[in-house]
């Protein structure tokens, strides 16, 4: 049975852009916790899968939230970069750049949540959805916190191609692990 693709609501707190620069969209603790939540109970109801798997670095402390909330202790990393650098804003390299692929060891057959915390092209979820059939994944689905529309470039909208999608917005998002102001 096919999965429909969902999208909650959260605390975000945006800021306009200003003197400072580009407009920012803060997520709140608060509010990654109700995404985690609410994303966690349409897994469920879609049935928890056996393995998930983090995209370094923004993606791990959703993924950790996750993986307690579904009591999944088969969580997988795998580093992938798409920004040039951490600043707000930063330049997208031309392609994902992935980092050992064969962290993701033997997933044959198995059923993967890939989780990242924002997707604004789409291109690094694609990347490591490919790295996951290329191990052997039976089933993949994909898990984001936010998704920055104004970013997105996928040829079919984000809803068609992640599985599950905490919020969206026009802006950059900056999470509360980030330690930006």
């Amino acid at each position: 049975m096919p999965i429909t693709p969902r999208r909650f609501a959260a605390a975000i707190l945006p800021t306009a852009a200003g003197n400072d620069g580009p407009a920012l969209t803060h997520l709140t603790w608060p509010g990654v916790e109700e995404l985690i939540g609410q994303i966690a109970e349409a897994i469920r109801n879609d049935g928890a899968p056996q393995t998930l798997v983090a995209i370094l670095r923004g993606g791990a402390i959703p993924a950790v939230c996750l993986s307690h909330r579904l009591a999944l202790r088969d969580a997988r990393m795998v580093e992938i970069t798409h920004t040039a650098d951490d600043s707000t804003n930063a330049a997208k390299t031309p392609r994902p750049l992935v980092v050992n692929p064969a962290s993701l060891g033997d997933l044959t057959g198995r059923d993967v949540l890939i989780v990242d915390d924002v997707a604004g092209t789409g291109d690094t979820l694609a990347a490591a959805a490919r790295l996951a059939g290329d191990a052997g994944a039976g089933r993949v689905r994909t898990a984001v916190c936010v998704v920055n529309e104004d970013n997105w470039t996928g040829r079919l909208p984000a809803e068609a191609t992640i599985t599950y999608i905490g919020t969206t917005t026009r802006a950059w998002t900056v999470f509360p692990w980030e330690g930006h102001p």
